[in-house]
């Protein structure tokens, strides 16, 4: 079993949500927040940060979708979008604002199961690729940072590329700083030295 979610449930019908409720219960998951229509849906999640939304497409005062499309723009929770009926349209926009699991009506317990499974992993797969990212961003941007710092130290000490990064390496661990501070540190001292 997955560990202990917090789990907010929005949907209008009341059997229906009884029914998820003592489902996600049963799953041994808590539910957090109960919501009935869209806007207090969005209001719940903003304020209790649940770990999954559970949401009825159809809602009063402001519908599934663009319910969660609202939650996403404050934080990123996982969701999955529950529907009484197979709609391509729907699937997409849902889709397209990030929901992770579409459920058709009538929900069983295993189909819960499955759907909540699925969008954790989805969601960690999707937390993996963004923390890959920044991290390529990062890299890159040290990398920027080193070549300039490289180009200074050759330009003023009239010497070649690898003399230079050898230099940088080894302010680096004289200083006990990152090689990327190091370069910035020398950015700016030389762009102090050449302002005047």
């Amino acid at each position: 079993m997955t560990k202990s979610l917090r789990i907010l449930l929005a949907e209008d019908e009341y059997l229906v949500l009884m029914g998820i409720k003592a489902y996600v219960e049963e799953l041994g998951h808590q539910v957090i927040g109960i919501a009935t229509d869209g806007l207090k849906a969005v209001e719940l999640a903003i304020e209790k940060e649940p770990d999954l939304v559970i949401m009825d497409i159809n809602m009063p005062n402001l519908d599934g979708i663009d319910a969660i499309k609202q939650i996403n723009k404050k934080l990123f929770i996982p969701s999955i979008i529950v529907s009484g009926y197979h709609d391509e349209k729907l699937i997409s926009r849902a889709t397209e604002e990030g929901v992770l699991y579409y459920l058709l009506k009538p929900i069983d317990i295993e189909d819960l199961k499955i759907a909540i499974n699925i969008s954790l992993s989805r969601f960690e797969e999707f937390m993996k690729l963004q923390d890959e990212l920044k991290n390529t961003q990062n890299a890159l941007e040290a990398r920027k940072h080193i070549e300039k710092a490289k180009g200074i130290l050759m330009d003023r000490m009239n010497i070649k590329e690898a003399e230079a990064m050898k230099r940088l390496q080894k302010m680096s661990r004289d200083k006990n700083k990152k090689l990327v501070i190091i370069a910035k540190e020398l950015i700016e001292a030389d762009a102090l030295f050449h302002s005047e």
